[in-house]
């Protein structure tokens, strides 16, 4: 999908409404829930204790409730990782967004991380829940990317995705566009991390990413429509 030739039903489609601050308060999710229900947004994404909360507040609105699991370190063990999973699903949650043990990968202990995946995938496949490894983009070099998206395309997450937005960069649109080559078609890229604007937003779409993970949708939204409009009113002036 080009950005060029989205429409605004499919933007808020691809969005991940996300609150992860430590101290987020009920009120705050209130708002996030409200939000992600009028704009229809794919998912609210959160920490893990307030996911019962979210799927109460958007009974009925066919906006899932994401869990970030191992956020934002990703230094649990794969026991620890799997259980939390676990007990996110039996509260609510429809999606599953882990973060990879990044020391592991830089140990290269590759067959560590393809169990840890294995283990996270299976999981919610059995439970018909959709699954996202966060790859933490920052602290990895191109090649240990490579890699890492190679094992997603044996093991088959429904996504793979840039970061957690609490490293030291967010999402890159040429990075968003190796995953996505790597991993192959049957693997979809999230981008999330710094996406705070309609331009930086644009940049992901075109490199291939379908969901779109930040807590500036509104904002994107508004600078969308006026993207729109601005076309609009561009094409009504050339035909006069």
């Amino acid at each position: 999908m080009k950005s060029t030739e989205i429409t605004r039903e499919q933007l808020c489609g691809m969005f991940d409404h996300t609150n992860l601050k430590a101290y987020a308060k009920r009120e705050d999710f209130e708002i996030l829930c409200r939000e992600a229900r009028e704009n229809h947004f794919a998912m609210v994404a959160i920490n893990p204790a307030p996911v019962s909360l979210c799927k109460q507040l958007l009974e009925g609105s066919g906006v899932h409730v994401g869990a970030a699991i191992s956020f934002p370190l990703g230094q649990e063990t794969i026991e620890m990782k799997v259980a939390a999973a676990k007990q996110a699903i039996l509260d609510g949650a429809n999606e599953i967004d882990y973060v990879v043990n990044l020391g592991e990968i830089k140990n290269l202990n590759w067959n560590y991380i393809e169990r840890e995946m294995s283990g996270m995938v299976t999981l919610c496949r059995e439970e018909n829940v959709i699954s996202k490894v966060i790859f933490e983009i920052c602290y990895l070099s191109e090649q240990e990317i490579v890699r890492l998206a190679q094992i997603a395309g044996k093991v088959l997450p429904d996504y793979i995705k840039t970061s957690t937005g609490f490293g030291t960069c967010g999402a890159i649109a040429e990075t968003v566009r190796l995953m996505k080559q790597t991993a192959g078609e049957k693997v979809k890229v999230k981008a999330a991390g710094g996406i705070r604007d309609w331009a930086s937003c644009a940049a992901m779409i075109d490199a291939g990413a379908e969901r779109i993970g930040t807590s500036s949708s509104l904002k994107i939204l508004e600078e969308f429509d006026r993207y729109v409009s601005d076309g609009k009113k561009s094409s009504a002036l050339r035909r006069l």
